[in-house]
């Protein structure tokens, strides 16, 4: 018999859930009250990617004398920057939808649905009516939408979202940033280049990266020529003529700052879009952290799951929602899904990228466990040199009773590419000896993380030796 499988939501979870399902031979009916790709594809990842690539080349006309290139009167064209973006991702969505179409078992139903009961959705159809939907197991995807902190004067005109500064058609003269999580260090980073002066006020660096890794970050952001601020929460916002003013106050000592711009970007994190589903009254469970899921991702209430940033992992991150979509695929059709969802990989895409997966060092000495740590600098790389991107290092983590990668952490270019080497090491349990026999192309920036690997043995070919002691 047929399964027949309703998802709600089309973003990076839902779509990928249908084309998986719909391989599987599953009835798909997939419902979205926006545009396809969700918010990755339309207000997050891939217009803040297409913005950070306008960063990048802002940032290399600024060093073109570095490069012995002489560049005169270049500027940003605000209106030109919006048109590609769009360009960009209508592209992507265009391209999705066709796609979707291409699977004559996925009906895709524009609207906006309800549960009347566990198998029974209503969707109000944005062409107008409503239509009921009968399904044998239904996967909620609706993802999350931008917080608002409780900071008093959030309401006035000129403090904006992530969905609204991506909608600008100028670059702000002065914009203040308030979250130093991986929406706000990704806006801060891309605007500073873009032409903007950026005021950054962040509580902390990146809570959930290596505490070393953000230590060393936080003066990159300053040489860049944010105005960083740390251990700071914001307190209120007053108008002040065409400008915003924040009072600001550190969390550790009784003193405050003010500072002055043209937008005030309120980056607090997202929460779990879960309005309008009616999940009370059919017994799903959910909090302001999102849908609670067990470790099959199924809600309380069985047969219905949810996926991505909606369900209460907490994990708000595209793969990590398209994965989960296809393994609660698999696990409906009966299977037994083949998927590392205990470790995945994290891209941060400022100026000088982050990128992590596995355990920090602070995990791991809270877990008790025994381990090792090596360190390679990019300055020492002669590819980074070649780019003109010194800045950063590799830190690989590794166990002492198994050989094991625990961790690897990563700040620096191309950061977000190169932790796919770590990723592949640690969802399938590899030790540091099988980086070690793969031979890694010259001249790389993959070199760095091997070399990196080789240190954890003390075997690094560009790491000096540690000095012995005299006795």
């Amino acid at each position: 018999m047929t399964k027949r499988i309703a998802i709600i939501g089309a973003g990076p979870g839902g779509y990928v859930a249908a084309i998986k399902a719909a391989q599987m031979e599953a009835e798909v009916i997939l419902i979205e009250n926006r545009e396809v790709g969700g918010t990755c594809l339309n207000r997050g990842c891939i217009p803040t990617k297409t913005y950070f690539k306008n960063a990048e080349m802002m940032a290399s006309l600024k060093h073109a004398n570095e490069f012995g290139i002489t560049v005169e009167n270049y500027h940003l064209d605000g209106k030109a920057l919006l048109e590609r973006k769009n360009k960009v991702v209508n592209t992507l969505v265009t391209g999705i939808e066709q796609l979707i179409a291409s699977y004559s078992n996925i009906e895709f139903v524009p609207g906006k649905a309800t549960f009347k009961d566990k198998n029974t959705l209503v969707v109000n159809l944005l062409e107008g009516g409503t239509r009921e939907i009968q399904a044998d197991n239904v996967i909620i995807a609706t993802g999350s939408y931008p917080q608002m902190t409780e900071t008093k004067g959030v309401d006035l005109e000129g403090v904006i979202t992530s969905d609204d500064i991506l909608e600008l058609d100028h670059i702000p003269e002065t914009l203040i940033v308030v979250g130093g999580g991986v929406i706000g260090l990704e806006f801060a980073s891309i605007y500073q280049e873009l032409g903007s002066q950026v005021i950054l006020l962040a509580s902390r660096i990146l809570k959930d990266a290596d505490k070393e890794i953000a230590k060393r970050l936080t003066p990159l952001l300053k040489k860049q020529g944010i105005e960083t601020y740390v251990d700071i929460r914001a307190k209120e916002i007053l108008k002040e003529g065409d400008k915003l003013r924040v009072v600001a106050k550190y969390k550790e000592k009784d003193e405050e700052i003010e500072v002055l711009g043209d937008y005030v970007l309120i980056a607090s994190g997202r929460g779990p879009l879960v309005e309008g589903l009616n999940l009370d009254e059919i017994g799903v469970e959910f909090s302001n952290r999102g849908i609670k899921v067990d470790d099959n991702y199924e809600t309380t209430v069985p047969g219905i799951y949810a996926i991505g940033d909606v369900n209460s992992k907490g994990i708000q991150l595209a793969h990590v929602a398209s994965s989960q979509g296809e393994y609660v695929v698999e696990t409906i059709m009966g299977h037994t899904p083949d998927l590392n969802h205990e470790h995945w990989p994290a891209c941060v895409f400022t100026m000088t990228e982050v990128a992590q997966v596995g355990y920090t060092e602070e995990q791991l000495k809270e877990m008790g466990k025994d381990y090792r740590s090596s360190k390679f600098m990019f300055s020492a790389n002669g590819k980074a040199l070649s780019l003109g991107e010194t800045d950063g290092i590799i830190k690989i983590l590794a166990s002492n009773d198994d050989n094991k990668i625990l961790g690897v952490h990563i700040l620096g270019p191309h950061a977000n590419d190169l932790i796919h080497e770590g990723a592949l090491a640690i969802s399938n349990n590899l030790d540091v000896s099988a980086i070690k026999r793969t031979i890694h192309a010259h001249p790389t920036l993959s070199e760095a993380f091997f070399e990196a690997a080789l240190g954890l043995d003390e075997a690094a070919i560009h790491i000096a030796p540690k000095r012995k002691r005299r006795r």
